[in-house]
């Protein structure tokens, strides 16, 4: 009997929740590495199935992309919660939360699956994007205002000031894992120390623009 069709009948035996779940991680490999073009019938060769099988677990390729998209980019509401917590100072809320948060995001599958779904799957990354916006980054320049004692914005331009402020600092962490996963450059290994640097430049720098900014406006 030849090889593949070993494969085929090893894999109809799995129950249905092991083979759902063998497709799903095979897929996340397979889209990290080739990005959502790459073909379902070549995945489905990889896993050793047949593409018909499975398109019985996920009606389509779509369908398969956002469970994929679902699994990888997972949230934490503890992450929240650290945010909010002001019985600890700011600066050890911000190194907590950007020390794990970096454990997830820092994946090779975090990071080329979220590049790839910006290039070629208009809009499957603004439902996320708006989430950060939302549950990390206001919540942190409220943070940042009640530690250092600065009016709330004015106005939605001088909130969309504020908010450059914070993507200024989390994008240096994200970078790390483009400078590795995209670029192949090497990169810290003490990410905890990395991380406290990058709060430490945001907190020295961020009130005093803030301030600035608003006595450049009066």
């Amino acid at each position: 009997m030849p090889k593949l069709d070993i494969c085929y009948n090893a894999a109809r035996r799995l129950p249905p929740e092991e083979r759902e779940r063998q497709i799903v991680n095979s897929a996340i490999d397979y889209f990290t590495r080739n990005g959502f073009s790459a073909s379902t019938r070549e995945l489905a060769k990889q896993i050793g199935v047949t593409q018909p099988l499975l398109y019985r677990y996920f009606k389509n390729k779509e369908a398969l992309i956002d469970r994929v998209y679902h699994e990888v980019f997972q949230w934490r509401i503890e992450w929240e919660q650290m945010i909010a917590d002001r019985s600890v100072p700011l600066n050890e809320r911000l190194y907590a939360f950007y020390t794990d948060y970096a454990s997830v995001i820092l994946r090779e599958d975090w990071i080329r699956i979220f590049i790839f779904a910006g290039l070629t799957r208009e809009g499957i990354n603004n439902k996320y994007l708006n989430k950060l916006r939302d549950r990390i980054f206001l919540p942190v320049l409220a943070e940042v205002r009640a530690d250092f004692a600065i009016d709330d914005p004015c106005d939605p331009a001088d909130l969309d000031a504020q908010i450059e402020m914070i993507w200024s600092l989390h994008t240096t962490i994200f970078y790390i894992g483009m400078r590795k996963w995209v670029y192949g450059a090497s990169v810290p290994e003490n990410l905890e120390a990395v991380v406290r640097q990058k709060v430490d430049l945001f907190l020295r720098g961020a009130p005093s623009a803030m301030r600035n900014f608003y006595e450049g406006q009066t």
